[in-house]
């Protein structure tokens, strides 16, 4: 009886540690690899579970972030942990909206949902497979570069914080979320405070003008910009701005089957979605 009770208790604990691992925390505490694993098998199903909804994401999302950049039309942006591509089609949808977006990640299942969705944009969106602590990008390239809702799933968030900082321009917006309420609390050394995380950007990344504003019931959405000013990048192809992974020249040309650095000869080959596979080399 006794040995029964026991057995019960260390099954149901074991329940609860698994769900919170796994569910609640979407295995960030388990590694990078689990956190991609769970990614890809709720991808085709993800938005759906999100509820994302087209009239939200223009007037929560699109709308405000273009308001900040009332003199910069053709923009070009970065959407660190794209996903689905929901920030990028938030933004190509709109009408005012002539830049470029590109987004990056590391599940290839979620980038390969993305693609279906923007795929009627044509070069105006792109889409590369590849870790967020070392973007493949010049210094000071994007006109805007946002991280929404996953930056409490990176192993290290502050070293994808500071290259986020980096290949943005002067005087270029960065855009941000702040995960809040029990689940920020259930992933410590992941989430921030918000005057915590307020005093991150300002004092340790530099960056100025940072508001911290209601958003959603787990989220505040955070915005900032680089101190300085350049002119806007505007819609550059990609060509232009990629650093080859390998030898970090900016000398990709397009080819058959992908890429290849004219430099150093490195090709990266793109997908049949067409999902530049950025994170292997060969």
């Amino acid at each position: 009886m006794v040995y029964s009770l026991v057995i019960g208790i260390g099954l149901a604990l074991a329940g609860i540690l698994a769900w919170l691992l796994l569910i609640r925390t979407e295995g960030v505490f388990l590694g990078r690899k689990t956190v991609i694993w769970l990614y890809d098998i709720y991808a085709h199903r993800y938005d759906d579970i999100k509820q994302f909804d087209a009239y939200n994401e223009d007037y929560y999302l699109a709308q405000p972030i273009l308001q900040r950049l009332p003199h910069v039309r053709a923009p070009l942006a970065l959407d660190v942990a794209t996903g689905t591509g929901r920030l990028p089609l938030a933004l190509l949808e709109q009408p005012s909206f002539q830049g470029r977006v590109i987004g990056l990640d590391l599940s290839r299942k979620m980038l390969s949902v993305a693609a279906e969705k923007l795929a009627p944009f044509g070069e105006r969106a792109i889409l590369m497979h590849h870790a967020a602590e070392s973007l493949p990008f010049p210094d000071d390239t994007f006109d805007l570069v946002t991280c929404l809702e996953a930056l409490e799933f990176m192993m290290d968030p502050i070293a994808v914080l500071r290259e986020q900082v980096r290949v943005l321009r002067p005087g270029g917006l960065l855009v941000l979320t702040n995960r809040q309420g029990l689940d920020a609390r259930l992933m410590p050394g992941h989430t921030f405070a918000h005057d915590r995380f307020e005093r991150l950007l300002c004092d340790d990344l530099g960056l100025q003008n940072v508001a911290i504003d209601p958003w959603q019931v787990d989220y505040r959405i955070v915005w900032a910009t680089k101190p300085g000013w350049s002119p806007p990048t505007g819609p550059l192809p990609l060509a232009e701005i990629w650093r080859c992974p390998r030898c970090g020249a900016v000398e990709m040309a397009a080819v058959a089957d992908g890429w290849r650095c004219l430099d150093c000869e490195a090709l990266v080959r793109a997908g049949a979605d067409g999902v530049i596979e950025a994170a292997s080399v060969r």
